[in-house]
């Protein structure tokens, strides 16, 4: 039945996509000539918690098998400009991340962890995760929307840069932990789970949340300190016969490539890139429009706007090769409420964000699919390529497995790296999401 129903959405992404025009990205591009596509999905420290998605679960799910990586979300940076751990409040989870004895029946191999194993929770699921799926690469992703507040301090000098690089090398890749109650941690604890480092600094010289230590500095900062972690995980890998990949995310907006990132530059330094494909609009605009469509829309109220190609024709003419760009795509929805102006709820005023279950304005996929038959329609716009859901007041933009779909044909005539997700905990139980970001990128 599932591949029924796959087939079948390929068939209809096949005639979404031709819909569209050329486009900087896809007109004359080269399909990607690597052997095969990247797929890269973060997982959440946090997302263990209420919706109880854990490390086994990419496995049980099916869909760590359709991974090629596993960025972990997030690592912190200090004050002073260094990695660390800390299980004070705001400040980071150890317990999730290595000292919570997972049980049996959450255990990626079946077996319970024990209190005080110098490595448990998530980090150790993951070392288990990879013994059982060999080619799958963990980077520790730093930063993220709450904790990029002083990836300004380290980047600063030279002298900062390097204490910085050679501190996230010392807690994440030598894997020596700080010992918690109990016993977890140690020298060594966690090495061999992390195969490289993705940078996730919103934004240098932009703003990002508010309280971010931001200096006009940044931009060129960010390409040192790129070239320094270059540098450094090099000079580690020689010594461990080993080659740590060094990623980073992107922002969709122009103005934000340009104020913070030297475009081709940085490029020099990284494996690839992965490129925001999502929040182009939410519950803080006035008037209901998409999050993560692919093309801007006709008749859409902004002009210039935002999109996934927008994102992406930035990066290339700013010098980004098209071989390092990552999609990302969504597995949540922006919704929201008190709309007004009937049709079909798209750029309709409204009252505020939508009512959710963790957060309001934001929904996981994984509830969303279950909204269409319960007093939802579903709309789509295929030229677009996006998709919403409306009962008359209530709007939500998302992705669902036909965007999807259509979104990977793009990544393969553009020719560009894969796609990135965010986030794995989003997707149903049976990584349908996931499922399909495989199968779209394998072609069939």
């Amino acid at each position: 039945m599932r591949t029924f129903r796959l087939t079948a959405l390929v068939a209809l992404a096949t005639m979404l996509i031709t819909a569209g025009p050329p486009n900087a990205a896809s007109a004359g591009g080269k399909p990607h000539d690597r052997a095969g596509y990247l797929r890269v999905g973060y997982f959440t420290q946090w997302g263990i918690y209420d919706r109880a998605y854990t490390v086994g679960k990419l496995d049980t799910s099916g869909a760590a098998s359709q991974l090629t990586h596993v960025n972990y979300a997030f690592g912190n940076v200090s004050e002073d400009g260094r990695c660390y751990v800390d299980g004070g409040p705001g400040e980071g989870d150890a317990w999730a991340d290595y000292q919570r004895p997972v049980p049996a029946e959450e255990s990626v191999d079946g077996v319970a962890d024990a209190w005080g194993e110098p490595l448990n929770g998530n980090f150790g699921q993951l070392a288990k995760l990879k013994a059982k799926h060999p080619d799958l690469k963990v980077l520790i992703s730093l930063g993220g929307w709450s904790w990029s507040t002083y990836f300004s301090n380290a980047a600063r000098t030279d002298a900062s840069r390097k204490a910085f690089v050679a501190s996230c090398i010392d807690l994440y890749l030598k894997g020596n932990l700080p010992i918690l109650d109990g016993g977890s941690g140690g020298p060594g604890a966690a090495a061999g789970v992390f195969d490289g480092i993705d940078l996730d600094w919103e934004w240098p010289n932009w703003p990002g949340e508010p309280g971010n230590v931001i200096r006009p500095e940044d931009r060129e900062n960010f390409t040192k300190l790129l070239a320094e972690f270059r540098r450094q995980l090099d000079a580690y890998g020689r010594q461990t016969r080993k080659h740590y990949q060094l990623t980073a995310f992107l922002p969709a907006n122009p103005a934000t490539m340009d104020a913070g990132f030297e475009g081709r530059k940085i490029f020099r330094y990284l494996d690839f890139a992965t490129v925001q494909g999502y929040d182009f609009h939410g519950g803080w605009d006035p008037v209901t429009n998409q999050q993560s469509a692919l093309r801007v829309p006709a008749g859409a109220p902004d002009d210039p706007d935002f999109s996934a190609e927008v994102a992406i024709d930035g990066w290339i003419a700013r010098g980004a090769p098209r071989g390092k760009l990552v999609l990302g795509i969504p597995y949540y929805g922006r919704g929201w409420t008190g709309v007004t102006g009937g049709g079909n709820g798209l750029f309709q005023p409204a009252t505020g964000p939508a009512p959710a279950t963790f957060e309001a304005g934001y929904e996981d996929y994984r509830r969303l699919k279950t909204l269409t038959g319960a007093g939802y329609t579903l709309h789509r716009d295929p030229r677009g390529g996006h998709a919403w859901l409306f009962d008359g007041t209530t709007f939500w933009t998302y992705d669902d497995p036909a965007v999807v779909e259509q979104k990977m044909r793009y990544v393969r005539r553009a020719g560009l790296a894969g796609a990135m997700i965010w986030s794995l905990d989003g997707d149903d139980d049976n990584a349908t999401l996931t499922r399909t970001i495989g199968l779209g990128l394998a072609g069939r």
